[in-house]
């Protein structure tokens, strides 16, 4: 359907040791399933090698810890968990999400294999299994802890190539009055804003409700509350819960059904002008940052997301161009870009260096950035922002 460049694992940052070996690149091409309408990738990575040694995590970004914050409060407030009740998080990164919930008097648990970010979060107070989620995995914790009330999964519900088995364990470890909340990138947003740098090797699927339903349904889920949220440029929050169960279908779940048949999600023809719009794109930003070079003038990036890693592959935008990237994250800082091997440094450097512009790879958070960083447009540097439509701030 879609065949991107081929790149190296999107967080495989690497050490100045290792700058100067190259490093594997893998297969990007996403298919669509002509009979359910699913969308994923064809090839994929071994998790090992992609969630083990993770740089990722959630608290660096305060954007993220507000939404976290106001996800946990409107679960709660839904369905009342009782005091102490059981919250477990997959993939629970650094335990930002549960934090909320422990907050609320629930007992909590995060499970993810990032070995030394749930070392990290078990430390702070948010006990975390370092480990995949499997059935096994469920049925030992239902043994040891009891049923969960609510099963949390945020952006990791797109990441596995198992989501029958992933189905499968939620299914086994839900109370019976439970709810499994999960949120993923959505397929709308992905197609209405041309978000083809959200497509790399973690998110193995591209999530519609439509293709969602039944396949939940085959596992004893059932979608009783579909949301569309803020992050990654536009997100998916799914509820569902226990077939038979207390919980009944909200109108949420027709309503963006209804929607997903009107912008034709589930037509191949509609990823037919996705492709030409990503060309179109790549076109544009190429001609921009050409001009800016031809004059002269210095380029510096900002953000070093997962996503930075293919649109800087599919666009061939590399070391010709930015010279480096500044990120807030100190477990990236220090580091080289995946494949293309460019620096990545802390926020100091934009008022040290003074770069005449900044390609904002981590563009979901152009508003914030641009305005904890007035000095620096106030001081006669431009901001360029890539998606989801192109523009120089």
């Amino acid at each position: 359907m879609l065949g991107l460049t081929p790149t190296p694992p999107a967080n495989a940052f690497v050490s100045a040791s290792e700058r100067h070996k190259a490093q594997d690149c893998f297969p990007l091409d996403v298919f669509f399933c002509k009979s359910c309408g699913h969308v994923q990738l064809l090839d994929v990575v071994d998790p090992r090698l992609l969630f083990e040694h993770y740089v990722y995590v959630s608290g660096t970004s305060p954007v993220f810890v507000r939404h976290f914050q106001e996800y946990a409060a409107d679960i709660v407030r839904r369905y009342s968990p009782a005091a102490d009740a059981l919250v477990v998080d997959i993939g629970s990164n650094d335990g930002t999400l549960l934090s909320f919930f422990k907050a609320a008097g629930c007992r909590v648990l995060g499970i993810d294999p990032a070995q030394e970010i749930a070392a990290d979060a078990t430390a702070r107070g948010i006990e975390t299994v370092a480990a995949f989620f499997t059935p096994q995995l469920a049925e030992r914790l239902v043994t040891e802890r009891g049923q969960a009330k609510i099963v949390t999964a945020n952006n990791v519900f797109a990441h596995a190539d198992d989501l029958h088995g992933i189905a499968k364990g939620v299914a086994a470890l839900l109370a019976p009055d439970g709810v499994f909340v999960f949120e993923v990138s959505y397929l709308a947003d992905v197609v209405e804003k041309t978000l083809f740098d959200t497509i790399y090797h973690e998110h193995v699927a591209y999530h519609a409700l439509a293709p969602l339903i039944p396949f939940l349904r085959s596992h004893g889920l059932e979608v009783v509350e579909a949301i569309r949220v803020d992050p990654h440029g536009g997100s998916l929050r799914v509820i569902a819960a226990l077939v038979g169960g207390p919980h009944r279908p909200g109108d949420s779940v027709a309503a963006l059904l209804s929607s997903e048949r009107d912008m034709g999600l589930g037509k191949i023809e509609t990823f037919y002008g996705f492709a030409a719009r990503i060309k179109h794109l790549k076109t544009e930003l190429s001609a921009v940052l050409r001009d800016i070079k031809t004059q002269g003038k210095t380029i510096a990036a900002f953000g070093a997301p997962a996503k930075a890693t293919t649109l800087m592959y599919h666009f061939g935008i590399g070391p010709q161009a930015i010279d480096y990237v500044i990120d807030d994250s100190p477990l990236k800082q220090g580091l080289f870009t995946p494949g293309m091997h460019i620096p990545v440094v802390g926020g100091a450097a934009l008022a040290e260096r003074k770069p005449d512009y900044l390609l904002l790879l981590a563009w979901n958070f152009a508003e914030p950035i641009i305005a904890k960083n007035r000095a620096y447009l106030d001081g006669g540097g431009h901001f360029i922002v890539p998606l989801p439509k192109l523009r120089v701030v």
